[in-house]
C-alpha cells in the first residue's frame, strides 16, 4: 500500500493524489495547475495508460480539468465521482478542451504573423479526449459504500464546497492489512448559499486534507454578505458605472444569483429593476444541472424556494449572454448594470473583455468574490497593480477593486480544524497540501501543536507506506523556474541591452572625442525620457490608489 504525493503541494493548484494497493494503480483527482506555481510537480510515477482508475471529489478544474490528457496518452479506466459531478464534469471539461484549443489556434496565428511558426502549436488536449473521459465517468450516490476491485471499497460524503463536492473515504484490504484512508478534496464553509454545510468522516487511519485557508479566519460572517453585496452593487450604480464581477463559472456564479434574487426582493437596492447580465455559457449550462439536483444537494433555505414553486436562482432584469455577439452588446450599452463571467481568476475566457472595458473607469467596481491564485491577473488586481496588459494593450487600473468578506466556498482555520477535529479516533497521521507554502505550513504547525495530530505537509514525490506507517521517500522542494511574463522579459531584454552599453563605454574609455561625446548627450536625454522623477512631463505613478469606497 503506497501513497505518492503528485499535485497542489505546497500550492493550491493541480490536485493529484497517486495510490497503490490491491494490485491497482489509482489517482484521487487529476487536476490542472493555474497561476505561477512555486514548485515544481514530480509527474505521474508510471504511464497514464497504467492507471487503473480515478477517484474524483469534485468538478472544479484545478482537481479535474487533466482528465481529458489522462485519456489523450491511453487511460481507459473508470472515473468514480458523485452524480452532480459526473454532470458538472461532462460541461466543465468540454469547456477546458474549448479553451486549449483556442490558445493553440491563437498562439499559432500570432506566430504566424510574425513569422515565428516552425510548426503547428497543439492543444493540450482535443474535444474528443474530453468526451472520451467524460464517458468513462460513473455516477455514485452519497454514503454508498462502492466496491472498485476486490480490497478496494470507497465511500462519497458531502463535504459542502461545491454542488456535487465531497470527500472520499477508501478502505483498503491487503494481505491481510486494513488501512482507511480519507481525502476530503475541497472542504466547504459553513452557512453557503444553495448547498448544504459539510457532514463529517468518523474514523480513518490517514487522512489527506486540503488547506487554502489554513492560515486566516474568513474575515466576516457569511449572513453579512448579501448586506455588503447590496451596498457596492448600490454605489456603484448611483455613479453610473458597472459591477464587474470574475466568477468561477459552476458555483460560485449560482451563489450570486441567489444573493441577488434576495437583493431584489428585499429591496436592498433602490433600483429595483438593474440589469444583471450572466455573460458565460458554461455558467448557464451549470445552472441548468443545479436545478436538476435541487433535492439531493440543496440546503433548508433554498429547497423553501422550492416548495412554493419559486426558482431560486431567476429573477427580473436577469439576461443571459450565450453568443460571442450578445457578450459583445453589453459593454456597447450604457445602462449601469452588473456583469458576472469567467474565469474567476481573470486568466481567461470573457471577463478579460469586460475587464478591457472597465478597469480604465473610475466609476466602476471590480468585484473579487473568490480566491485568487498566486501569479493570476486576478491577484495582481488585488494587490494594487495600477496597470495591466489584456490583449496586448496596457490598460489603467481606474475602477474600485473590491472584494466580498465572507463568501468563500472554502473552510477557514477554524473550519478547516472543526472538521478534523469530528473524527471520533484521532487518525494516525495527517498530510497538508491543496495550500500555498505559507497555508499548509501554518495549519500543520496548528494541528501538531493545538490538535495533537501527527501533521506533515509533503512536497511533490513524497511517498508513504501505508501499511507500514512510514515514509519510503520524503522529497525535497524543487523550485519551480519564474514564469517569463512580458514585462519581465522585456525587463530582461533592456538588461542585457545595458550591460552591452557599459561594454562598450569600457572599451572606449581611454578614447574621448566628439562621437562619444555626441553620444553620451544622447543616452543623457534617453534616460531622462523615461526616468519619472527627472521629467515633470511624465505622470507619475499613483500612490494609494483606493481599493473601496
Amino acid at each position: 500500500m503506497k501513497l505518492q504525493f503528485v499535485g497542489a503541494d505546497h500550492q493550491v493548484t493541480g490536485s493529484c493524489h497517486y495510490i497503490e494497493a490491491c494490485g491497482k494503480r489509482f489517482l484521487v483527482d487529476y487536476g490542472m495547475e493555474q497561476g505561477n506555481l512555486s514548485y515544481e510537480s514530480k509527474g505521474l510515477p508510471c504511464s497514464e495508460a497504467e492507471i487503473d482508475f480515478v477517484l474524483l471529489t469534485h468538478a472544479h478544474v484545478d482537481h479535474s480539468g487533466m482528465l481529458p490528457y489522462l485519456y489523450s496518452k491511453g487511460f481507459r479506466g473508470e472515473i468514480y465521482t458523485t452524480i452532480a459531478t459526473q454532470q458538472l464534469s461532462a460541461i466543465m471539461l468540454r469547456d477546458c478542451a474549448h479553451i486549449q484549443m483556442q490558445e493553440a489556434e491563437w498562439k499559432s496565428r500570432k506566430k504566424k504573423r510574425s513569422d515565428q511558426l516552425t510548426e503547428e502549436i497543439k492543444p493540450l488536449y482535443s474535444m474528443e479526449d474530453a468526451d472520451g473521459v467524460i464517458k468513462r465517468l460513473v455516477p455514485c450516490a452519497y454514503r454508498e459504500l462502492i466496491e472498485i476491485s476486490e480490497g478496494i471499497t470507497v465511500r462519497f460524503t458531502d463535504i459542502g464546497h461545491l454542488l456535487g463536492s465531497a470527500s472520499i473515504e477508501i478502505f483498503l484490504v491487503e494481505n491481510g492489512i486494513r488501512r482507511t484512508v480519507v481525502f476530503s478534496g475541497d472542504i466547504g464553509n459553513k452557512d453557503q448559499p444553495l448547498i448544504k454545510d459539510p457532514e463529517y468522516t468518523e474514523k480513518a487511519d490517514y487522512v489527506v486534507m486540503e488547506t487554502t485557508y489554513g492560515d486566516r479566519l474568513h474575515e466576516k460572517a457569511q449572513v453579512n454578505s448579501i448586506e455588503d453585496f447590496a451596498k457596492i452593487i448600490q454605489e456603484t450604480l448611483n455613479g453610473g458605472g458597472n459591477v464587474v464581477i470574475p466568477s468561477f463559472a459552476v458555483g460560485r456564479t449560482q451563489e450570486l444569483l441567489f444573493f441577488i434574487k434576495q437583493i431584489k426582493e428585499r429591496g436592498l437596492v433602490k433600483y429595483h429593476d438593474f440589469p444583471v447580465y450572466m455573460d458565460s455559457p458554461l455558467a448557464v449550462d451549470a445552472t441548468e444541472i443545479f436545478q436538476k439536483n435541487t433535492l439531493y444537494c440543496f440546503d433548508d433555505e433554498a429547497l423553501a424556494y422550492i416548495k412554493k414553486g419559486d426558482n431560486p436562482l431567476t429573477f427580473p432584469g436577469l439576461n443571459l449572454a450565450i453568443s460571442s455577439e450578445e457578450s459583445k452588446a453589453i459593454n456597447f450599452d450604457d445602462e449601469p448594470k452588473v456583469i458576472i463571467s469567467a474565469s474567476g481568476m481573470c486568466e481567461a475566457g470573457r471577463i478579460r473583455h469586460h475587464l478591457k472595458h472597465n478597469l480604465w473607469r473610475p466609476e466602476c467596481t471590480i468585484l473579487f468574490v473568490g480566491y485568487q491564485a498566486q501569479g493570476t491577473l486576478g491577484r495582481g488586481l488585488i494587490e494594487g497593480a495600477d496597470e495591466v496588459k489584456l490583449f496586448g494593450e496596457p490598460i489603467s487600473v481606474r475602477a474600485s477593486i473590491m472584494s466580498l468578506p465572507g463568501l468563500s466556498g472554502h473552510a477557514d482555520r477554524d473550519g478547516l480544524a472543526e472538521w478534523l477535529g469530528n473524527f471520533k479516533v484521532k487518525p494516525k497521521k495527517v498530510f497538508m497540501v491543496h495550500g500555498d507554502d505559507m497555508s499548509c505550513m501554518a495549519f500543520t504547525e496548528y494541528v501538531n501543536k493545538e490538535m495533537k495530530i501527527p501533521a506533515y505537509a509533503p512536497y511533490s514525490g513524497t511517498v508513504f507506506d501505508l501499511a507500514a506507517g512510514e515514509f519510503l521517500y520524503e522529497a525535497e522542494p524543487e523550485k519551480r523556474k519564474p514564469k517569463i511574463t512580458g514585462i519581465s522579459d522585456a525587463f530582461a531584454r533592456l538588461l542585457a541591452a545595458g550591460q552591452r552599453l557599459l561594454a562598450v563605454i569600457q572599451k572606449n574609455k581611454d578614447h574621448a572625442n566628439k562621437d562619444l561625446a555626441k553620444f553620451t548627450s544622447q543616452i543623457n536625454s534617453l534616460a531622462d525620457k523615461w526616468d519619472p522623477d527627472s521629467d515633470p512631463i511624465i505622470e507619475k505613478p499613483r500612490k494609494g490608489k483606493r481599493k473601496g469606497r
